[in-house]
């Protein structure tokens, strides 16, 4: 059985194009009388990587929305081998909760003879061990829509019913030109595949500016789910995409509305704080070897101009509508100071 992946997903050359395995479990945990999976609180586990773009949506989701006590999450280190992510930030390298040492068990659980990308965000059945879905477009947009009875007091909505054609347009652009348009760029097996990777990124780089530098958000005058999905992607690019990947016309930090708009988000509650860049950068460098064959992590670069002020809310906008910021984060669940230094500057402000 193959289980060989990239940080997100299996992966293959087609064509000298990068292609992304989308063949993902994809049942759903749902509130519909007589659901095969019922939204329960306390019945399954996120499991994700900080590393990972896709798994850290959900993290920033969950966090938004105060499910951490219905939705219980379990954190892999930074790399894996052919074999999956593993437990190994655990004592004994074991997840507490799935008593596993491996994600790859929990797929096995679900299906024996299971051959596709091992991936993460992957939602568990605790007494089961099984995964029940790494569908990780869904599993966000079902965090904020079937699991809404157990939304703390002040959540925002993610996902405003009013807004959802426009969210799900402006989110299937970004994932198609951006958040995967790295990996197809950083991947390309030719020139010209790297070409017409990088020309969509940085076409799709410029029209976000310009959707931006008169709007505080995507969507609406709050933060929804197209927010979410930009920034895991924003929040890598100059520590790994600009260089690892080769996306290199520019750095966020040299795109003013864009990196305005980063450094807003970052210094919202939910976002900076879910943000790993020792486990992004050990990720990347290390598991990419055909990218980066030494497997050397590069010490930049400087983070502390994540915590520089933004001055976004001129233009108006109200991040949580008509709900308020989530409390601190969980002492277990807390980023390392030394992982996301810029943090510390955003506390004190």
């Amino acid at each position: 059985m193959s289980t060989a992946s990239d940080d997100e997903s299996q992966t293959q050359y087609v064509e000298a194009t990068f292609q992304r395995d989308t063949a993902y479990l994809a049942d759903r945990i749902t509130a519909d009388p007589g659901a095969e999976w019922p939204v329960e609180p306390g019945r399954y586990r996120l499991i994700v990587s900080r590393a990972c773009p896709w798994a850290n949506r959900s993290i920033i989701v969950r966090r938004l929305l105060g499910l951490e006590d219905v939705l219980s999450m379990g954190v892999t280190g930074p790399t894996h081998d052919w074999r999956s992510w593993q437990f190994d930030l655990d004592p004994g390298g074991v997840d507490p909760v799935l008593r596993i040492e491996r994600l790859r068990d929990a797929f096995l659980r679900r299906d024996p003879g299971y051959s596709r990308g091992i991936t993460v965000p992957a939602i568990v059945d605790i007494p089961t061990g099984a995964v029940v879905t790494n569908d990780f477009k869904v599993i966000t947009l079902d965090l904020s829509t079937q699991w809404h009875a157990y939304h703390r007091d002040g959540a925002p909505d993610l996902y405003p019913e009013p807004l959802r054609d426009e969210i799900d347009t402006v989110a299937e652009v970004i994932y198609r030109d951006v958040n995967n348009g790295v990996y197809q760029a950083g991947f390309a097996g030719t020139q010209a595949a790297y070409d017409d990777a990088y020309g969509r990124l940085f076409a799709r780089l410029d029209w976000l500016s310009d959707r931006l530098a008169t709007r505080r958000y995507l969507v609406g005058d709050t933060i929804t789910e197209a927010d979410v999905r930009l920034f895991t992607t924003l929040a890598r690019f100059d520590a790994v995409y600009h260089g690892h990947f080769k996306c290199n016309r520019s750095k966020l930090s040299e795109l003013p509305v864009l990196w305005a708009y980063a450094r807003d988000l970052f210094q919202t509650p939910g976002f900076g704080d879910t943000t790993d860049f020792v486990h992004i950068k050990a990720h990347y460098y290390r598991v990419h070897r055909d990218i980066n064959p030494t497997g050397i992590v590069p010490d930049g670069p400087d983070l502390s101009g994540w915590s520089a002020p933004h001055h976004r809310a001129e233009l108006g906008g109200r991040p949580f509508g008509d709900g308020t910021p989530p409390g601190p984060v969980a002492d277990a669940e807390r980023v390392p100071a030394d992982h996301n230094p810029a943090l510390a500057s955003v506390r004190a402000a």
